[in-house]
């Protein structure tokens, strides 16, 4: 038996697929929107994918489940609850199926989603691993708000919190200590409020160091999980309905996004995503456009910024960082919504200016500080008295709350978002100096919380 994780760095995605090496088969838990690597790995070991996996309807990435179920003839096994639109097999609590000597049976562990699966793998009766999708993670659990509007089968956060409180303590912690915990997402995954690094763990250790599995009642349970969790990015219930009916062809749908050659014509009233160096977009970029920059998250905040009913234009300082853009769109379902990728900048006749740090420091009463921060961000660390906290994916919804009747200072934790939030201000506020404090916000020590 082999198990192979696969990580996309970008969403905090894990997947895994679990070679049977007697049988020369293989079945894949949460695959990505790309499903080369899959194709690869069974080359790689001569054999065959006989089935998959979906833990539940994913909200902050598209699953290539029906594309390698057809090219393969893979069986996509899922909960009955979600109801999905494409050929599949219920797989619920007492379901089980083999592969070779391996055994792999249901949990339904409602709490992330009402139609959250667990998965335990097993060898000769002995319990190896569980895949545990976004209901159990390392040191924490998946968030229990994103199901309210979304998917066929929905739930109030409350509910679910409570759901999760059961899934974790009835039917995960009563697995054996040694057994493997391999979940769909790591630190920096939206689906949570995780920072544990490590990428497995075991049943023990959880139940050791995990905060949320402590003895502790349900109610108190529902207060911590419900409690500080991330923003909901535009484009996640638009994810949980793709998945639900399966996502096109990969390869095919990115190459039909069209490539505009040097002089194109934008379409007025598409949004222009620049993906350039913030130091280049400030020095010329097409007005009204959005730096949003290549790396860091940068699918994240794509659909965190632009919703999933927006065509869009996307600009890079070359062909492959376009490549690369256009790849991390898709790994989020957004390649239909691209008018056009373009390398460079179709026009550079908008500017902006470059902030004064020392003057800023010696009078940030003479600015408008916008924090573009989370809230819960804005609350515990705060850097400036008086500040303005409009959270990024709401920025270009309420831009217009901000005075311009001074000149505005955009900041956020490290720099990049700041450089996507004051593009956002300075198109909203036409008229206003709008400056980005970027990176040096590092410099600006905590204040004490008010």
């Amino acid at each position: 038996m082999k198990i192979e994780q696969f990580e996309d760095k970008g969403l905090a995605h894990y997947s895994y697929a679990v070679l049977s090496e007697s049988a020369r088969e293989i079945v894949l838990v949460d695959p990505a929107r790309d499903p080369q690597p899959y194709y690869d790995f069974a080359r790689q070991h001569d054999a065959r994918i006989v089935a998959i996996l979906e833990t539940h309807p994913h909200a902050d990435f598209v699953s290539s489940h029906v594309e390698i179920a057809a090219a393969t003839g893979a069986v996509i096994r899922v909960s009955q609850l979600l109801g999905a639109d494409y050929a599949h097999e219920a797989f619920d609590e007492g379901d089980a199926f083999a592969v070779g000597q391996l055994t792999f049976r249901a949990l339904n562990t409602p709490g992330h989603s009402p139609d959250s699966v667990s998965t335990v793998l097993s060898r000769e009766g002995k319990d190896i691993a569980v895949f545990t999708g976004d209901t159990l993670l390392i040191g924490d659990v998946g968030r229990p708000d994103l199901r309210e509007t979304a998917g066929k089968l929905t739930a109030k956060r409350e509910e679910l919190a409570k759901q999760m409180y059961h899934s974790t303590r009835a039917k995960l912690m009563p697995l054996a200590n040694d057994v493997l915990v391999y979940p769909a997402h790591g630190a920096g995954s939206l689906c949570s409020k995780a920072t544990n690094t490590a990428n497995h763990s075991t049943i023990g250790a959880e139940k050791n160091g995990n905060p949320a599995l402590r003895p502790q009642s349900e109610e108190d349970f529902v207060k911590a999980l419900l409690a500080d969790q991330p923003f909901i990015p535009k484009y996640f219930g638009y994810d949980v309905d793709l998945n639900k009916k399966g996502a096109p062809a990969f390869a095919p749908s990115v190459a039909q996004v069209p490539r505009l050659v040097a002089g194109t014509a934008l379409e007025a009233g598409v949004v222009v995503v620049d993906t350039r160096p913030e130091a280049d977009f400030k020095r010329g970029h097409a007005a009204g456009a959005l730096n949003i920059q290549q790396g860091a998250k940068f699918e994240t905040w794509l659909g965190a910024i632009v919703g999933p009913t927006e065509r869009f234009y996307l600009l890079a300082a070359d062909e492959k960082t376009l490549t690369d853009v256009v790849r991390k769109a898709a790994s989020i379902g957004y390649e239909p919504l691209i008018a056009g990728g373009l390398v460079g900048t179709p026009s550079a006749e908008a500017t902006m200016p470059r902030l004064d740090v020392a003057q800023f420091r010696q009078h940030p009463d003479q600015y408008t500080i916008v924090d573009i921060r989370n809230p819960s961000e804005h609350i515990h660390e705060p850097l400036f008295a008086d500040s303005l906290n409009i959270p990024l994916p709401e920025l270009r919804e309420r831009a217009g709350e901000i005075p311009p009747h001074k000149p505005v200072v955009v900041h956020c934790a490290g720099g990049y978002r700041s450089a996507a939030g004051s593009s956002i201000v300075a198109t909203a506020l036409p008229g206003t100096q709008v400056l980005d404090l970027g990176e040096a916000v590092k410099t600006f020590p905590a204040q004490q919380p008010a």
